[in-house]
Order: structure tokens, then sequence, then C-alpha cells
């Protein structure tokens, strides 16, 4: 029965996003502004999260949403637990303010979703040339934050599988030190609902806790991502303990 219920969520989820993307190439051939093209695309992406719940039986519970800046025009970077899929949907869907997500442009070759994507005002970079990315983080970056955006990045830089801890790069830390804006962590426990690359998904509640804004006035890179990385993964304990048990009995 689970393997049907995904598969259902399957085929909503991918002829979903056709009208989604005729909407934006639409609206971008009208030279449509960025934030009503985020809207369009917010839309599916709660969408997903709705469809998920009614479909997959995965609810939401999120915690935190008091540690987010009020000011509109305040800038922020995100940085996020990466275990599923889902953590895209549910940061879009979760945010109150619109969110550029950094990602491999390899993405845009992946028909519809792709197409979607590249009418977005999003950071895409180029993973065979370090360098050249790192510097499209800064400048694109900047300017988003410019713009009172809030920057998404997986710190880990790939979906880690439950219970796991990957190597935290400071590129989110070294663009908020650089552009004067405070890193928020995000820890999210999709893996029990939702496992990286498993096709059939788990009913279930997946947690979104939001910790607090950490500032980078006289702090390193290295200092912001070391206390945003403490913050995510001891949280990550908390809210989902069976994933960690050896840490459980020291």
């Amino acid at each position: 029965m689970l393997f049907l219920h995904s598969v259902r969520h399957m085929l909503w989820t991918f002829t979903a996003i056709i009208p989604l993307t005729l909407a934006l190439l639409f609206v971008s051939v009208l030279g449509a502004g960025s934030r009503l093209r985020y809207r369009i695309a917010h839309t599916w992406m709660k969408l997903n999260v709705t469809s998920a719940k009614s479909m997959l039986g995965i609810k939401t519970r999120v915690s935190g949403l008091d540690n987010l800046p009020k000011d509109p025009y305040q800038g922020l970077v995100l940085l996020s637990k990466h275990q599923s899929t889902f953590d895209v949907f549910l940061i879009a869907a979760v945010m109150p303010r619109p969110v550029a997500f950094v990602f491999k442009k390899e993405l845009l070759k992946i028909p519809f979703f792709g197409w979607a994507l590249a009418c977005l005002d999003m950071i895409r970079i180029d993973r065979t040339q370090r360098r050249r990315a790192f510097a499209d983080v800064l400048s694109q970056g900047h300017r988003l934050l410019g713009d009172g955006l809030w920057v998404t990045m997986f710190p880990e830089g790939t979906r880690m599988e439950r219970g796991e801890v990957g190597e935290y790069k400071r590129g989110g830390s070294r663009l908020a030190v650089s552009a004067g804006v405070p890193v928020v962590p995000v820890a999210i426990t999709s893996a029990k609902v939702w496992p990286r690359k498993a096709f059939v998904k788990r009913p279930g509640v997946v947690d979104i806790s939001i910790g607090p804004q950490l500032s980078p006035a006289g702090r390193t890179q290295e200092e912001l991502m070391d206390m945003a990385q403490d913050w995510i993964e001891s949280e990550m304990q908390r809210l989902d303990p069976h994933a960690y048990p050896a840490i459980q009995h020291e």
C-alpha cells in the first residue's frame, strides 16, 4: 500500500509541475518580476507539502519561527540539514519570506523542473569549477541578500542518511560574514519518512526546527559555521534520538 501511495504522489508531483512551468515561462516572457515568479513556484512547493500529508500521511511540525527576523529588508543565510528532496519543499513552504536556493546547474537540464528553476532568481553553480562557483555564490548572494531575500544552503553539500553527519563546508558562513548578515541554522528530520534515495515514503511527522540567529559580528567564517553545525546536530539528536543510538549510550 505504501508503494502505491508513493506512486500516486510521484505522478501528482510530475503532473502538477507542467502547468507551473508553463505559467512561469509565460510570465517570464511578459517580463514579470522575480517576486511574482517566486509566488507561482511557492504555490507548487506548498501543494507538494499538503499533498504529502493527504496522500502519504506525512505531517509537519514547525518550531522556532520567532527566531526569524521581522524586518522585511533583513537578509539572512539559512543553513539547513539535508536528508531528502522533501527538504526543499518544506523550507520554501514554511519560511514566511522568499528564499533563494543554491543549486548545481545540472538541475537545469531536467525537463519542466529545470526549466522552472531557470525562471527563478536563485544561485546556480558549476561544481566542476570550484573557484568560479564560490565567486558566483558571493556575488549573487550579496545581490539577493541586499534585496532582503533569504539565501538557503545545505552546508553538507548533499543529502545525508538518517543519523549521518557530513562535512560542513563554509560557503554559507563565508557569505554571511562577507555580507554582514546573520545565519539561522535549521534542523529537519525528513529521513524518518522520506529516506535518501528511497522511492517508498512512510507516514509520520517531520520536525522543522529553526534555530537562533547567529551574528557574524566579531566571528570568523570557521567559528560561525562551527556554531551552526553544533546547533543543527545537537538539535537533530534531540528531535530524532533513535537515529543516534551510539550517542544516546555515551
